[in-house]
């Protein structure tokens, strides 16, 4: 199979008879790259399948209307993370649970996800994430594991690089001060 670049890709979906075979090599591309951000959003690896089931599906309705004015991986990024935050959302409003009751679920299903394969280092600075509000957390999560620039999580979150430099410096600071009391 030909490795095509993402503007080829993106021409080949547009066209009926190349279609499945450009969205099979977009999802080969970079579901393991989505897999990983939603894992950190929601921790649960179920809930991450379903989440990345749910952002495909997305991708494949709406990848025909994408315009270009980002680049397509910045693009999936926003569509997963939406989907995230969404199912998070649902989670609270479905069980009427406020903010910190979610974060105490996500922080024990750490405990108890058989599919966690990270040391105790790697459990603590997780849990650390997870004590963050949900905008530092993305920020953190993509710039600190995904290793993303600031230009494309700005994409991704529609916030100026500016504002996304301080909310990492500050997510930075509060890990640090909860790895300090642990």
């Amino acid at each position: 199979m030909q490795d095509y670049d993402d503007n080829q890709l993106l021409e080949l979906f547009r066209d009926e008879k190349t279609r499945q075979r450009a969205f099979t090599q977009i999802v080969n591309r970079y579901q393991e790259r989505l897999y990983w951000h939603i894992r950190k959003i929601v921790i649960g690896h179920d809930d991450t399948d379903d989440i990345l089931q749910n952002t495909m599906i997305k991708v494949w309705n709406n990848l025909e209307k994408f315009r270009g004015d980002s680049r397509l991986f910045t693009w999936l990024y926003r569509v997963a993370t939406n989907e995230s935050l969404t199912f998070l959302k649902q989670k609270r409003t479905k069980f009427f649970l406020p903010l910190v009751d979610v974060e105490n679920q996500l922080s024990n299903l750490l405990d108890t996800d058989e599919h966690f394969s990270g040391d105790e280092i790697m459990l603590k600075l997780q849990k650390a994430v997870l004590k963050l509000p949900e905008k530092q957390r993305l920020v953190f999560n993509m710039k600190y594991f995904d290793d993303m620039k600031y230009d494309d999580i700005s994409e991704v979150l529609g916030t100026s690089v500016g504002a996304l430099k301080a909310s990492y410096h500050h997510a930075v600071k509060k890990i640090e001060k909860y790895l300090e009391v642990d």
